[in-house]
């Protein structure tokens, strides 16, 4: 009889929107050959708690594997953590992912985690459960970080894996029809990561601890298999590549385009501004062909100095943002620009700019998203962003508790960061800003949003708009509660 491994995801999203666990998916991908594997996902599961302890007891389970993100998931995670430690005190409960990784420490020094693994997961993972169910000394697992003698031992990294090495995802494992979505890109839209990690060190970013600057991306030869796989079982008709770059290398790009046209599949990818000018039009005319709609790029700042203190890299400026949303408009690719706003020291003059550079983009390419957020720091050493915040004032808790309370649940979805520097009306500025813009805007993408529905929101905020009269828009506030159209925060992509 084999033993059992339990895999938990916290709740992420709201319902309807849950995307195939695919942190979890991948380390289960190691050990699914020689462990029995199931999946507890608090995105369609009301008591994940209750479920776990059932599972575990029915089964026998050692280890109860949890991958967990800042904001929902930490916040449900943790008292579910503590609920289970406290009904099966035997059940060896492991963290994984980028909060984990970044606050090793609060989590180790919690009561309710034994470990924690750091960085690219899938390799330690299997040494981690052979060791627990066969026996042998933790020190020797890579990547590990838990309690000993009243420390906490942090063990070496493990050296990192390449994609094509690894398995598949256990799609068998789970129902993966429920997390077929509808969005923009079509009726039957999954998702997967392409690669892990990314090149490049940009200071507000959490991912930068967890990879190391690395970037492992699975050939295109797989890529391309796997989204037929996916199409052919699933019937799918539309692919989100949740990569943290997946446009990295052109020439991995184009080959990917390639084996993508024909199949009648929409998709969207994470890239940077300044990759994707280098790209040349033969490439963008693939890209277009073999079926992408959207591309998700950190544009971040309106102002170029900004964008050099961000530790952007590359050849990033104002300029080629606005070259990028004139291009992309050319090809019919609509662009999805993310900026970060109330960046010390002088966060009111960084969100002026930044508006007046949003006003920019949009004239040229009406269709480009926005996401908005406001700078929240990250554990980066050498950030002169996360300098400056410490010597306002800024600390992050020193607890799990503090962490999953409902002020820092808001914070670490760089909504409301609740930072020393930004007040009430700083916040309020880019929130108003969002709403007017928004709807004089509306996006594209939204298919639910139709007809005279548009008409009207143009109509409401157009003086608004045009003499640049941002405060309270209570009432395109209230026609966005009544008709539900979609905002940044709750973006489907």
């Amino acid at each position: 009889m084999r033993d059992t491994i339990l895999f938990y995801n916290p709740v992420s999203t709201s319902p309807g929107k849950q995307r195939l666990p695919m942190s979890l998916l991948a380390i289960s991908s190691v050990v699914v050959d020689d462990y029995d594997v199931e999946f507890i996902d608090g995105n369609l599961v009301d008591d994940p708690a209750a479920k776990i302890v059932a599972r575990a007891k029915a089964t026998g389970a050692k280890l109860l594997a949890v991958t967990v993100m800042p904001g929902p998931q930490l916040r449900q995670a943790v008292p579910v953590c503590k609920r289970i430690k406290a009904e099966l005190p035997d059940l060896t409960i492991l963290w994984g992912g980028y909060f984990p990784s970044n606050h090793y420490e609060t989590v180790i020094n919690s009561d309710c985690v034994d470990y924690v693994i750091v960085g690219q997961g899938e390799a330690p993972f299997r040494q981690f459960v052979d060791t627990l169910h066969s026996g042998g000394s933790m020190d020797a697992v890579h990547s590990l970080v838990y309690q000993t003698n009243g420390s906490v031992k942090v063990n070496p990294r493990a050296p990192f894996v390449p994609l094509n090495n690894l398995p598949w995802y256990p799609y068998d494992k789970i129902n993966v029809n429920d997390y077929v979505g509808t969005s923009y890109l079509g009726k039957r839209v999954l998702a997967h990561h392409t690669s892990w990690g990314c090149p490049f060190a940009c200071n507000f970013c959490a991912i930068v601890p967890l990879a190391q600057r690395r970037w492992l991306a699975e050939s295109a030869d797989r890529v391309i298999e796997i989204t037929r796989y996916l199409k052919d079982r699933y019937h799918i008709d539309g692919m989100e590549y949740h990569d943290m770059d997946f446009f990295v290398q052109e020439d991995r790009a184009e080959a990917i385009a390639d084996g993508l046209i024909g199949q009648d599949i929409a998709w969207w990818g994470l890239g940077r501004v300044d990759t994707l000018m280098t790209y040349s039009d033969r490439t963008f005319e693939k890209l277009t062909k073999s079926g992408l709609k959207m591309v998700f790029m950190g544009a971040e700042s309106g102002d170029d100095e900004t964008l050099q203190r961000m530790n952007k890299g590359g050849k990033s400026s104002t300029n080629l943002t606005l070259e990028i949303v004139e291009r992309m408009k050319h090809f019919g690719i609509v662009p999805e620009l993310s900026f970060v706003l109330g960046n010390p020291p002088e966060p009111d003059a960084d969100i002026e700019s930044t508006i007046k550079f949003i006003r920019k983009v949009k004239k040229i390419n009406p269709a480009t998203e926005l996401i908005l957020y406001i700078y929240t720091p990250v554990p980066q050493e050498g950030s002169v962003f996360m300098e400056e915040a410490e010597r306002l004032g800024f600390r992050f808790p020193e607890t799990l508790d503090e962490w999953a309370g409902e002020e820092w649940a808001k914070r670490s979805l760089r909504r409301d960061p609740g930072t020393p520097w930004v007040k009430d009306n700083v916040r309020n500025r880019v929130r108003d800003f969002e709403a007017v813009i928004n709807a004089y805007y509306p996006t594209v993408t939204d298919v639910r949003l139709q007809g005279h529905w548009r008409s009207l929101l143009r109509v409401l905020s157009g003086l608004r708009y045009r003499f640049e009269y941002y405060h309270a828009p209570y009432e395109l506030k209230a026609l966005q509660r009544l008709v539900h159209y979609r905002r940044p925060e709750t973006t489907g992509f």
